[in-house]
C-alpha cells in the first residue's frame, strides 16, 4: 500500500483497523479505552462496525488510537 501523506488512514478500510485492534488489544481493553456498549457487552466485529458507522465520534476515537499505535 502507497502512503498518502495527508490521509495515514488511506485505503485503510474501518473493519481493517477494528480487527487489526482487537487482535493486538482485545475487547476489554478496547472496552476500557472507548467504553461503549457494543465492546463491553457481548462484542462482534459486525455490531461494532455497525455502531462505529453510526457514531462518527467512536470511530474517530479508534481511527486515531490506530494511526497512534501504527505510527510507534
Amino acid at each position: 500500500m502507497q502512503e498518502h501523506p495527508n490521509d495515514p488512514l488511506h485505503g485503510v478500510t474501518l473493519e481493517t483497523v477494528l480487527k487489526t485492534l482487537v487482535e493486538r488489544y482485545g475487547w476489554q481493553e478496547l472496552a476500557n479505552s472507548i467504553p461503549v456498549r457494543c465492546f463491553m457487552f457481548d462484542p462482534t466485529i459486525k455490531s461494532s462496525l455497525t455502531f462505529l458507522r453510526k457514531m462518527p465520534w467512536a470511530r474517530k476515537r479508534l481511527e486515531d488510537w490506530y494511526v497512534y499505535d501504527a505510527l510507534r
